[in-house]
């Protein structure tokens, strides 16, 4: 708690602000108190669905807010109103967005703050709360390689420090040096949990000292404190590029949102912060020292009722959305046009991890503003020594060694998205990205589709069996994200395909997934056209052509089918998918209706696979052509063990011959 003398106001705000500061510093605070307090009549009238206030903490969001330049981006979160306000939205353009309403910020499809807007420079949150921490790293990370001068600032609750993403975001910005403002609102309880079950130690601002990260505790209920405060330190942040910890102290008087009530909380400690309100006693300090009269704020609050009241009546008849299956999956991705780029008559005989390396620097020189992320792929140049000599090339700015925090380093990338640059994060194994897999799956692959945001990341994706790496470095998981709208997953099988399908995800402006398969790294080779050139994405390759079946895979998978066929002399067409989402449904549906028989072959466990899916679409939509049941082979139901024994039983190769046979006999 903040323990202050309520009759001393004159010491409480002893300031050097001139009156017209002060002034504007009240009316942006009186402006979300109103907006709040029609949001609980509304809410009672039932003429709106939820409400998450902030009252009492308005001297957060607008103390940050007036601090800081309009040009830098905050991330604020469901009690920060008065960043909104403070950023002069249209009042209307709110309460529609709240409302649902076509023209809200994301046309119906997300909620109250879930939202973000360029023009603005603002990022909503998502209900995860982690993530928006390590966005906002790779926001300053774009403002410090370009040198802006700009600071980023973004909140979360002291509920929301004990997750994961609070220490990886914080670390990697203090390791970077990067300019942003943590912000804490320490308000007392996460939804019913109290600040007591939540964390052990007095002060959250002292967990600052372990990542050598200078920080500092502010009256969050001090409007005069906090917009002083944080402009001192922003100037010095400004300059001198640096992360800094603030814990705001504050408290939280309604619940978590209005239907959660405030059972929970003492009777004493609600009244001890309701006499601590920073609108009120900030008035009365105006009031007492002759800043403001009465009479001003009755006209102010006059006038601010009309406003709110005509944002109302203006977002009430606007229309809600009425849209058409098509029109929603068409804002699943960004927009992109390609454009290819022809081959070279030159050729290099080289191998698939050559062809990834060639693609990744003709990207990198292609791009001045993409950068690549990712553990030890430095001076080390990766574990698989894809980035070897890229430091050297292109400087430690672009090839950014990381932490070991997959989460953060994902959201990095989506914030240098944000801020208009691309990124190529490299996951040291596909399998690690269990740790990064909440911002994949709810912050990339939904950001377009909500607020119309980009997220220009590709993330590369080490990954198969045949090595011997066992269950922790060999799963081929595409699955686990094939189900998720809104990603790209693209899994090459020839050096050839891995450069120009490399190239083309990076151009494209959607969150992609790269799959390489580390058995194919240094035993595949073929001739690979020198320079840049694209391959487009959600195009099959014919592999080669044959009457009497087809065989549909990708990956490892196109070997394995391209040997049986060559040695047993077989007429099949082999479908090498090269891209699972787009998928080539089309040269799918053409090939079984030449052959009428087909097998799917995945090295993934057969169960929930890829190919499972695809098996059911050919089912439905290619029936009346097959002359068999749609067949598939996969591995497994197991982990993927270690021992090369257990692993040759654990994948599906061995029974490659007899699955074909079977279907050819039918």
């Amino acid at each position: 708690m903040i323990d202050t003398d309520q009759t001393d106001l004159k010491k409480l705000y002893s300031n050097t602000l001139d009156h017209k500061v002060l002034i504007d510093l009240y009316k942006k605070m009186l402006l979300p108190r109103l907006i709040e307090e029609k949001m609980l009549i509304l809410l009672r009238q039932g003429r709106i669905s939820k409400w998450f206030s902030g009252i009492g903490q308005e001297a957060i969001s607008i103390g940050l807010t007036a601090a800081m330049h309009k040009e830098e981006y905050i991330l604020p979160m469901h009690r920060n109103l008065g960043v909104f306000t403070s950023r002069e939205i249209p009042l209307w353009k709110l309460f529609a967005q709240w409302q649902g309403k076509v023209d809200g910020f994301t046309k119906g499809r997300d909620r109250s703050f879930h939202f973000g807007t360029q023009e603005y420079k603002i990022v909503g949150m998502i209900s995860h709360l982690g993530p928006q921490l390590g966005v906002a790293d790779g926001i300053a990370l774009a403002q410090k390689m370009n040198n802006t001068g700009k600071a980023t600032a973004v909140f979360t609750g002291e509920g929301g420090t004990s997750e994961g993403d609070f220490h990886e975001a914080l670390n990697v910005a203090s390791v970077w040096s990067l300019p942003v403002l943590f912000c804490i609102e320490n308000n007392g309880y996460g939804l019913s949990t109290p600040t007591s079950e939540q964390y052990n130690c007095e002060h959250l601002a002292d967990r600052a000292l372990g990542y050598g990260m200078e920080s500092h505790i502010i009256d969050g209920n001090n409007i005069i404190e906090v917009y002083t405060k944080i402009s001192s330190i922003l100037n010095d942040m400004r300059e001198h590029p640096h992360p800094v910890l603030i814990e705001f102290k504050t408290f939280r008087r309604r619940g978590h949102e209005e239907a959660s009530g405030t059972k929970y909380v003492p009777d004493d400690l609600l009244e001890y912060w309701e006499q601590r309100d920073p609108l009120s006693r900030f008035e009365q300090f105006l009031l007492e020292d002759h800043v403001i009269s009465s009479d001003q704020i009755q006209n102010w609050k006059k006038e601010f009722k009309q406003k709110i009241n005509h944002g109302l009546d203006t977002a009430f008849a606007k229309a809600l959305p009425e849209s058409t299956p098509e029109l929603e999956l068409a804002d699943v991705f960004a927009p992109h046009t390609f454009n290819q780029v022809q081959q070279e008559n030159s050729t290099q005989n080289i191998r698939v991890v050559d062809a990834i390396k060639d693609g990744l620097e003709e990207a990198m020189d292609a791009y001045d503003n993409l950068v690549i992320m990712g553990q030890d792929i430095a001076e080390y140049g990766g574990v698989f020594k894809i980035t070897d000599g890229f430091v050297e090339k292109y400087g430690k700015e672009r090839v950014r060694n990381t932490p070991i925090c997959e989460s953060a380093i994902v959201e990095a990338a989506m914030g240098l998205s944000i801020a208009g640059m691309k990124a190529v994060v490299e996951m040291q194994f596909a399998d690690f990205v269990s740790s990064g897999f909440n911002p994949i799956v709810n912050y990339l692959a939904k950001s377009y589709y909500r607020w119309n945001q980009k997220a220009d990341v590709v993330i590369r994706m080490p990954c198969g069996a045949g090595v011997g790496a066992g269950p922790f470095h060999s799963q081929t998981n595409e699955a686990w994200f094939y189900t998720v709208p809104g990603l790209k997953i693209v899994y090459p099988s020839s050096p050839a395909d891995a450069k120009g399908l490399l190239i083309a995800s990076i151009e494209d402006p959607n969150p992609v997934l790269f799959f390489e398969h580390k058995a194919l790294y240094r035993s595949i080779y073929n001739d690979v056209p020198d320079g840049y050139y694209n391959i487009e994405l959600g195009k099959a390759l014919s592999i080669c052509e044959g009457n009497d079946a087809t065989i549909i895979t990708f990956g490892a998978g196109v070997h394995w089918a391209k040997q049986l066929i060559d040695e047993e002399g077989l007429s099949i067409d082999l479908i090498d998918l090269r891209s699972l989402i787009p998928l080539d449904k089309e040269a799918i549906i053409k090939s079984v209706h030449k052959t009428g028989k087909v097998l799917l072959v995945t090295e993934d466990n057969l169960t929930g696979s890829v190919i499972s899916d695809i098996a059911a679409f050919i089912n439905e939509d290619c029936f009346e052509y097959l002359d068999a049941p749609v067949m598939r082979l996969g591995s497994i139901d197991t982990p993927i063990p270690f021992e090369k024994g257990l692993e040759d039983n654990y994948l599906p190769v061995h029974l490659l011959k007899e699955k074909l046979k079977k279907l050819l006999d039918y």
